[in-house]
């Protein structure tokens, strides 16, 4: 019988156990390169879909959301929007575009990086033009509508699909109907058509920079139009925004997709059926796109500015910080927190999406014949205070019931005025 040493058993043991090892690791490296081969079918798999994605797009987008071709017109169409280029004021004529429910699904980060559009003839290396001239590059087509195509997003950064925007226009209203536009398609499960589009007016200034390659004008308007063909109820509306400051909130910039074409001298949607245009081309009632999606997750119209005795809807309110004001719209929820000790009324969008709320401190709770978070839920109501900003969302703290005024009691003071 074999007596083996210590140091024998020792280097046994290792052996065995390195043996083992080996073994589990060709059975990891086995199971990586597996997983590494099904993660490039899948992204294979993905990079089929989204093509076959944006060829139904291009096919419906030129099928019922092309504007009428005029002399000279040249469709240019990119992987996500298509447009005709007016090189005489080196700006879109028009953008056409649709906003697809994957929209919830993209994660692409921003680009930033604008580039000239090689598809046009003429010269569109416009960043000279644009650079310290005043104006943002502003989006015709939002990059953010293509956060699920890196083709897509990309072809969003071209100078075809940018126009000279004053910085009030582009970072405030014009981007809040964008997000407006958006949420109405996550809410909706729906794509929409969306024609955007400068509306050119004479002597507009321009982006005559000492060093600019090309002169660049700056329209005096832009205009949104969206039609959703696919829903049950098929319904367009148009909006108007002056290059400056909008400051009333976005629907109370809504308006007929036949005024705008009476604007810009366009015909948005011929490709519709005649009656069907007709009634979706006159619509201009924003309201009649807050459904009851949009309620089940929150979400009520802001009331249409202007309101009456100089109070502001909740989409105002950001450009009243630091000043006393009355602000109305509707508590959809309220949210107490013992941290806090206060509770939150969230007016016309829930936490954690509202534009603005109002606090009520537990120290001013005697200070109420009622239970605010039980009364005022639902209701249409008017706060007055001092407006400040809290994680950049406008707020005011109340007091007491004084400072809070029903919205039916407002209509009905404001129609006993009317008849004295």
């Amino acid at each position: 019988m074999t007596i083996r040493t210590t140091a024998q058993l020792i280097a046994l043991f290792a052996f065995s156990n390195l043996f083992a090892q080996s073994e589990q690791s060709k059975a990891l490296q086995a199971a990586q390169q597996e997983y590494n081969l099904m993660q490039e079918q899948l992204e294979q798999i993905r990079s089929k879909v989204e093509k076959a994605k944006l060829s139904v797009m291009q096919h419906d987008l030129a099928e019922w959301g092309y504007p009428a071709l005029g002399p000279g017109d040249e469709v240019i169409v990119h992987p996500g929007h298509s447009l005709v280029w007016n090189d005489t004021y080196k700006v879109p004529k028009w953008t056409a575009h649709i906003i697809m429910p994957d929209i919830m699904e993209g994660n692409l980060a921003r680009i930033d990086t604008f580039l000239p559009d090689p598809m046009i003839k003429t010269n569109t290396a416009l960043i000279t033009s644009y650079w310290y001239s005043g104006y943002d590059r502003g989006h015709m087509v939002p990059s953010a509508d293509m956060r699920w195509s890196m083709d897509a997003l990309k072809a969003t950064y071209l100078y075809s699909n940018v126009a000279p925007q004053k910085p009030e226009l582009n970072r405030g209203a014009w981007a809040d109907l964008e997000d407006w536009m958006r949420r109405y398609v996550h809410y909706s499960g729906r794509r929409v058509y969306v024609v955007t589009a400068p509306i050119l007016g004479k002597d507009m200034p321009l982006l005559n920079k000492p060093k600019a390659e090309a002169d660049v004008s700056a329209p005096p308007y832009f205009f949104k139009a969206m039609v959703d063909i696919d829903g049950p109820v098929k319904k367009g509306i148009a909006f108007v925004m002056k290059n400056g400051l909008n400051d009333q909130g976005i629907l109370s910039y809504a308006v007929s997709i036949d005024s705008v074409e009476a604007l810009s001298g366009l015909d948005l949607f011929p490709a519709l059926d005649d009656t069907l245009e007709n009634r979706i081309e006159a619509m201009n009632n924003a309201q009649d796109w807050y459904g009851e999606g949009d309620r089940a997750m929150g979400e009520v119209a802001p009331l249409p500015a202007p309101l009456p005795g100089g109070r502001f809807n909740t989409v105002q309110a950001k450009y009243h910080i630091g000043n006393k004001a009355t602000i109305c719209g509707t508590v959809v929820s309220t949210r107490r927190t013992k941290k806090a000790n206060a509770l939150y009324l969230n007016f016309d969008r829930m936490y954690p999406n509202q534009d603005f709320y109002a606090t009520v401190w537990d120290s001013n709770s005697p200070n109420f014949a009622y239970d605010p978070e039980t009364y005022l839920q639902g209701r249409k109501v008017c706060v007055t205070g001092m407006i400040s900003t809290y994680s950049d969302i406008a707020r005011i703290s109340i007091n007491n019931e004084k400072e809070i005024t029903f919205w039916e009691d407002v209509i009905r003071d404001e129609k006993r005025k009317e008849q004295e």
